[in-house]
């Protein structure tokens, strides 16, 4: 009979104490229905104990398939599992657990997650000190991977999975790096001598520091003997209170001659992940001492730019000889210095280059010896004068009978050696009664010089000019003119006519200008007069010689108030003339997003939003949007400072780029939009430890597992363009993956890769595809994984090769399993039994079977062994992570079928007479699977035994077997068969109905 759909009976819980949401969705066909052996209310009364129970997963879906399908919404669990070069894994108080590895090594953490929908994933990293914070990034992923792990990158890495269901789930484990560095010996001596008594004390303390993690352990040796508290009266080993109980110094009271010896320090971590000891020697004799050291130059060293500078050190005493090292204050040397031994050379010194350079001798004995020299290098720079007026009268002219005086400054260094001479109209000045030549203390105004002229005359009018140079020569003279006349006069500041306020545009260059009159002009100095704030060129002032300001690419926080003011330099002495320029900068909106892309399926419905930060001015601003070239609207921005266009209804003409334009006078600022039907890129699942592998010489297959990232946001996903090849290859092999039904977010899809060749690496990449065309690919790579005495995690065989995947044929048994292919089948073979194909539906494809035609007889059993498998590693709770699903498929069709049964055959123990999983019977033309939970302890074979029926019609089949580390997902077993539909649906209705009540 034909399947009939009949109906759907949607069924809820009433049950608010369940944490677990779920739906059962029943759908019947006629003949879709198997009640295997059971009465129909006894498979009623199971599907209302699973519904009451909450058990949806595993009793109503092998009991009642008929097209069940049960959507579980669960929240996100997590934990924690390790790989990589792990020392070891503990339990700490209060549960916390420790991860040690070596420093070198690499670090690889994976978070396992389950859920639904399929949570995501995140790492993150709270170190232990708060200077590090995992440079402040996540990790998207579920495996963690630093390779070279670093002492700093100890701490706690946390794993937190969240599918927006419940809280998140959370797990951390803290990692320890261990490392061992080389000891250092440290010698030091005390000398003492008693006023009254003819003795005299040397006490030696040798101490040995080595870094560390964990503490480290120290022994002392002397020569070959070890030495101990209380083996040598002459030698103490104690503890300071800061060594936290660890031995560090050996005390040497009063040296005997057996003293002087050879000392060896090791220091331990008790070999923890392998971290051998390491020890180093100190040899101490009469002659030990402290290094000291002679500088032969002087101090300080005064040269002029461009000069050779050599600065020698020698060693003038200390056992064992001394290094030495040369530093720069705190700074690195010059780069273009050259050091050799105790000598430093610095070529052609510049003025960068002055500083104190201290030479540094160390032999580890004593303290280091440390000599310093400081070296000038010559130079003038910025020569100066202001003007003075009689400071006894109120005013700012100069007047013949007053006086008038004339200051000159520059900068020296060194400055004890700066010189100055006067001249006046190019002939040398001397001090007089009327003409008095002084120079200023140092401490007030260093590097100032005076001209006073008393009672000023009409024949004092002329041009002064002041010499400044320096005792050692080699630079050059500075120069400073001064006329002094009836039109030196003092200044006066004004801004011109429309200049101010002065109005300019973002990125432009704008000038502001002062106006400068008097005799002579001084130097300019602008400033922020609206607030404290630094000038364009990051000064607080800026000096100007022309009292103008230009700005180069001026900005918005540029905007405000300028000071312009008259300094006292190259100019009078008196109260500063100033006057204020106010700037207005002109800038176009700036606006957010200003790149969005939206990814909508068809006939969908958004809106696309423009908002306007700031602009100036801001008083119209108005809008345009466009779809490439078309003008979709234009406007004015609302008082909200935004814009929104609505697109109801998406088509095909409708993807593309979408622009805002929001403008004023300045310019305009722009939205982008790409509106696009492009699927996001998969997410590859990386939870699969290890490839597929067959026990095949040259190939071997991969299960490639990912999710879809964001399914929903577009139309459909039809199909997934796969592309593979080796790894250094240019060329692509591409094939479509066809995608029946519509993806759930967090749904997991598997894909086999086959034939791949060992022990190559593959590149793959996954494209979605949808009505619109391609979206975002994800590449990843596929390694071979050898499965030499592997710690199981998954295994697979389709009896493809000859070798049969490893499995055996039982000696002690009655008959064999045949490997056998419907291609290749006896054209003599016994009908209405056996399969037609193999479980793919390949004739050509291989499977196991036994032949039950004569001689055989009834009762007689073919045992197939597989290999033996070795248990997961402990997990860091003590406990063998021992759960594993066991699968296969079976071939159960003819009248005399017999029994098909499987076992957990486990090392160290008893074979067990009860088999894990059994059936008996026909069973129909097709290939049914069988999962079964199995929880071994230790190695194990899994045995599958084929027991002889009553006749010839009775070949049973076996392929495709599966063994994965986890439970069996028992939700997705074939739906068996079944009659009396009308009695099965009545009484599931009236059991539903009892439940409400």
């Amino acid at each position: 009979m034909k399947d009939e759909f009949l109906g759907t009976i949607r069924v809820a819980p009433l049950l608010p104490a369940k944490q677990e949401v779920f739906l059962v969705e029943i759908k019947w066909h006629v003949a879709a229905i198997s009640l295997q052996g059971r009465t129909w209310w006894q498979t009623i009364w199971e599907a209302r104990e699973a519904i009451y129970g909450g058990l949806v997963g595993s009793t109503v879906a092998s009991h009642l398939r008929c097209g069940v399908s049960v959507h579980t919404l669960s929240p996100p669990t997590v934990r924690i599992v390790h790989s990589g070069h792990a020392c070891n894994i503990e339990e700490e108080r209060y549960t916390e657990r420790v991860y040690t590895i070596r420093e070198g090594e690499t670090l690889e953490l994976t978070c396992l997650v389950t859920g639904h929908p399929r949570p995501q994933i995140r790492w993150t990293k709270t170190a232990g000190s708060a200077s590090d914070r995992f440079q402040d990034s996540s990790v998207f992923n579920e495996t963690l991977r630093i390779a070279k792990i670093q002492r700093h990158q100890g701490g706690r890495y946390y794993c937190k999975a969240e599918n927006g269901l419940g809280s998140p789930a959370i797990k951390s484990i803290r990692v320890d790096v261990y490392y061992l560095d080389d000891p250092i010996v440290t010698v030091h001596q005390s000398i003492g001598e008693a006023k009254e008594q003819f003795y005299y004390e040397r006490t030696v303390f040798l101490r040995c520091v080595a870094n560390s993690n964990p503490p480290v352990r120290y022994s002392w040796r002397r020569g070959r003997e070890v030495l101990s508290q209380g083996s040598d009266k002459g030698v103490e080993i104690y503890e300071p209170f800061f060594t936290q109980g660890e031995t560090k110094i050996l005390k040497l009271k009063n040296l005997r001659p057996q003293d002087y010896a050879n000392y060896s320090c090791i220091a331990s971590v008790r070999n923890v992940c392998g971290i051998p000891d390491k020890n180093i020697l100190f040899r101490l004799t009469n002659k030990t001492a402290s290094p000291t050291i002679k500088l032969l130059v002087e101090d300080p060293i005064v040269v002029n730019p461009g000069q050779t500078v050599t600065l020698v050190c020698i060693t003038s005493g200390g056992e064992p000889t001394p290094t030495l090292a040369w530093v720069r204050n705190s700074e690195p040397l010059p780069e273009k210095s050259v050091l050799n031994g105790g000598t430093l050379t610095l070529p052609a010194i510049t003025s960068e280059e002055a500083g104190v350079y201290s030479c540094v001798a160390n032999n580890n004995v004593g303290n280091p010896a440390k000599k310093s020299t400081t070296i000038i290098i010559r130079a003038l720079k910025k020569g100066r004068f202001w003007i003075t007026p009689d400071p006894y009268h109120n005013d700012d002219n100069i007047q013949i009978g007053r006086e008038v005086k004339i200051s000159c400054q520059v900068e020296a260094t060194p400055p004890e050696e700066l010189m100055f001479s006067w001249l006046k109209n190019g002939r040398a000045l001397r001090s007089s009664e009327r003409m008095v030549i002084t120079q200023t203390d140092p401490d007030v105004s260093p590097g100032t010089t005076n001209l006073d002229i008393i009672d000023l005359k009409f024949t004092d009018f002329g041009t002064y000019t002041c010499m400044a140079s320096l005792k050692g020569g080699g630079i050059p003279e500075i120069s400073i003119d001064v006329n002094i006349s009836s039109t030196t006069v003092p200044p006066n500041l004004t801004v011109p006519r429309g200049k101010s306020p002065l109005v300019t545009q973002e990125g432009d260059t704008v000038e502001l200008q002062c106006l400068v009159s008097g005799k002579p002009k001084p130097i300019i100095l602008w400033s922020r007069a609206d607030k404290e704030a630094p000038m364009p060129d990051g000064n607080m002032q800026s000096e100007s010689y022309d009292g103008v300001l230009r700005i180069v690419n001026v900005s918005r926080e540029m905007t405000g108030s300028y000071r312009c003011q008259t300094s006292q330099y190259n100019g009078f002495n008196v109260k500063p003339r100033e006057a204020v320029v106010e700037l207005i900068v002109q800038y176009p909106p700036t606006v957010e997003p200003v790149f969005t892309e939206i990814r909508q399926g068809i006939s969908r419905t958004f809106s696309m939003n423009c908002r306007v930060l700031r602009a100036h001015p801001h008083k119209v601003l108005k809008y345009e949007w466009r779809l490439g070239n078309r003008v979709l609207s234009t406007g004015l921005v609302d008082s909200r400072d935004e814009t929104e266009y609505n697109v109801r209804s998406l088509n095909r003409e409708g993807y593309g780029e979408y622009t805002c334009d929001i403008s004023n006078e300045a310019g305009a600022g722009r939205c982008s939009f790409l509106v696009t039907g492009k699927a996001y890129a998969p997410e590859f699942y990386y939870d699969t430890y290890s490839p597929l592998w067959q026990n095949r010489p040259r190939v071997y297959a991969f299960k490639l597992q990912w999710t879809q990232m964001n399914p929903n946001a577009v139309d459909r996903i039809m199909a997934y363009r796969l592309g593979i090849r080796q790894t250094g290859q240019q060329r692509w092999w591409e094939q479509e993956i066809p995608i029946e039904g519509v993806i759930q977010k967090g749904e997991l899809i598997t894909y086999n890769l086959t034939e791949l060749i060992k022990p190559e690496a593959y590149e793959v990449r996954l494209t979605p595809i949808t009505r619109f065309g391609e979206g975002d690919p994800t590449i990843r790579i596929v390694k071979y994984s050898a499965p030499i005495n592997p710690h199981l995690r998954e295994f697979h065989c389709s009896f493809e090769e000859e070798p049969i995947c490893m499995f055996t044929q039982e000696k002690g048994d009655d008959f064999d399993w045949t490997r056998h292919s419907a291609a290749t089948r006896d054209t003599k073979y016994t009908p209405n039994t056996g399969p037609s194909s193999d479980r793919s539906g390949s004739k050509q494809g291989f499977y196991m079977y036994i032949e039950t035609s004569r001689p055989r007889l009834e009762g007689e059993k073919a045992r197939l062994l597989s290999p033996t498998f070795n248990v997961a590693p402990k997990s860091p709770y003590g406990a063998t992570n021992s759960a594993y699903c066991f699968s296969f498929y079976y071939h159960m069709y003819g009248k005399h079928i017999g029994t098909l049964n499987a076992y957990l055959r486990q090392k160290g123990q008893a074979a067990s007479d009860s088999p894990i999983w059994t059936l008996s019977g026909n069973q129909g033309d097709r290939w049914r699977q069988a999962k079964v939970n199995i929880h071994p302890t230790s190695s194990f074979q899994m045995v599958l035994e084929g027991i002889r029926g009553p006749g010839i019609e009775g070949d049973i089949a076996i392929d495709d077997v599966t063994i994965e580390e986890g439970e069996c997902d028992l939700r997705n077993l074939a739906p068996p068969s079944a009659t009396h539909i009308w009695q099965l649906c009545v009484t599931l209705l009236l059991a539903l109905f009892g439940l409400r009540r």
